[in-house]
């Protein structure tokens, strides 16, 4: 059978020349058409997927992009044999050098670290697939472009493909100084706490025993009622003897009688009994004092000012406190014979008691302790120096001196509120109590006094 035999079986040419096909051609033809037709919609189907895929994977590209250009940490992508990769925009900026400064060069030459050093890391993570986290937290140095280097702290993690098998390492750092700065921040804030809190218990600590100083002061008005009566009463009592014996010296002369007053040392008794009485009268007097200051300090009010002495206020509380004291001290005053201020004598008297107390407190162990109190004038300002020859404060304690409840004293012997009443007692008369250390030892506490006339003080 020739070719065109072979066609005729198919098809045949009409006379107009046109082709026409039999039933079993035009069939054939038409599956022809229908699957090219299958095919090109299959196509078109395929580039709108692989259009979209790339417009996603554009997207996805401009969006770690994105994220990586805004990491302040620096982020290094290397191989399993610690050739660099990739970087972000945070090394150029730290560095001043441009990506491709760094991409293909090795791990090792960027941060100056040993080549053993990376592929044990590297080995880690490979013989540590269960574990993806970070296994070596590292210190290295990056060069900069201005000659300098900058110390980051590193930790890497192990890139994986599809796989499961170790493609190489991730490192993200960040500078030493932005770290420390953020743990200083923190420590700060740490600290701001810690005092918030330390104040808020304290503040609670004050406002109890506020409300129990106000029921002592309550319960100790009325008995020293008493003895500040019964000591007037004694020393009324007292002139009517001193009279009475001295009219029976002189009318009687007895021998018996003056035997009898050498042995009772009646003389010594009548010499004796007013320093006496004036001196337990001047204790309750200074004991009513206090009760009012704690009642005015619970009640919210205030002391009036008045006009006084300021040497003459020393001198007391210094004979108050030195009293009492089992250590006698030397006592040294650089202070003028007067000086008439117009304050708050009650509460500038406690501050002064305090501080000679922590003064003879600070000397108990000495075998000879000095004492110096030292005035200083200024205008409208006196400063008293209380100076001790103790051991002076130690640099860990200065911060805290005028804390509440602060205290270097054993356990029972001291309650740590005398300086930090004494501080809230300076600010309240307008002025202001420091301490220091002074050069040849020992301690100092600075009492500043605004000296306010009554002429001034009424035209505020």
């Amino acid at each position: 059978m020739d070719s065109n035999t072979g066609f005729s079986l198919m098809s045949q040419i009409n006379a107009d020349g046109e082709l026409q096909l039999d039933s079993a051609s035009e069939t054939a033809w038409i599956d022809v058409i229908q699957k090219m037709e299958s095919v090109y919609a299959d196509l078109v189907h395929y580039q709108v997927e692989l259009e979209a895929k790339n417009t996603a994977l554009e997207q996805a590209k401009q969006f770690i992009d994105s994220v990586l250009s805004s990491m302040t940490d620096v982020l290094i992508v290397c191989d399993t044999k610690g050739k660099i990769q990739q970087i972000n925009s945070a090394l150029s900026t730290l560095t001043g050098f441009e990506p491709s400064d760094f991409v293909g060069k090795p791990l090792q030459t960027v941060f100056g670290i040993d080549t053993s050093l990376t592929q044990e890391i590297l080995n880690q993570h490979i013989h540590n697939k269960a574990n993806k986290s970070s296994l070596h937290d590292l210190e290295v140095s990056v060069g900069c472009v201005d000659g300098n280097s900058t110390i980051l702290a590193v930790n890497s993690s192990a890139r994986y493909d599809q796989n499961g098998a170790v493609e190489g390492l991730v490192l993200i750092g960040r500078p030493i100084g932005e770290l420390r700065r953020a743990y200083d921040e923190l420590n700060r804030a740490h600290m701001e706490l810690k005092q918030a809190q330390q104040r808020l218990v304290q503040s609670e600590k004050m406002a109890s025993l506020g409300r129990l100083v106000a029921g002592v002061a309550h319960e100790l008005n009325n008995p020293i009622s008493f003895v500040f009566g019964n000591t007037h009463a004694l020393k009324s009592y007292g002139q009517r003897l001193s009279q009475y014996f001295q009219a029976v010296d002189q009318e009687a002369n007895s021998p018996r009688l003056q035997k009898l007053r050498q042995e009772l040392r009646i003389d010594r008794i009548m010499s004796d009994m007013e320093p006496l009485i004036d001196g337990t009268m001047e204790g309750a007097e200074r004991v009513s004092i206090i009760v009012q200051d704690l009642r005015r300090y619970c009640g919210g009010q205030k002391e009036q000012a008045t006009l006084f002495d300021l040497c003459t206020l020393v001198e007391k509380a210094v004979q108050w406190v030195s009293q009492a004291s089992r250590n006698p001290t030397q006592i040294h005053y650089q202070m003028p014979e007067q000086l008439e201020i117009y304050g708050c004598k009650g509460k500038t008297h406690q501050i002064l008691v305090n501080l000679i107390q922590n003064a003879l407190d600070a000397m108990a162990q000495q075998t000879s302790p000095q004492l110096e109190i030292e005035f200083e004038q200024t205008p409208g300002e006196v400063s008293i120096k209380i100076m001790d020859s103790g051991n002076g404060i130690p640099a860990e304690d200065m911060q805290h001196i005028f804390d509440p409840f602060f205290t270097s004293k054993p356990v029972g012997q001291g309650t740590g509120l005398g300086l930090y009443i004494s501080y809230g007692l300076a600010q309240e008369i307008g002025g202001h109590l420091s301490a220091e250390n002074r050069p040849k030892g020992g301690a100092c506490f600075t009492l500043q006094i605004p000296t306010k006339n009554r002429e001034t003080e009424s035209h505020e």
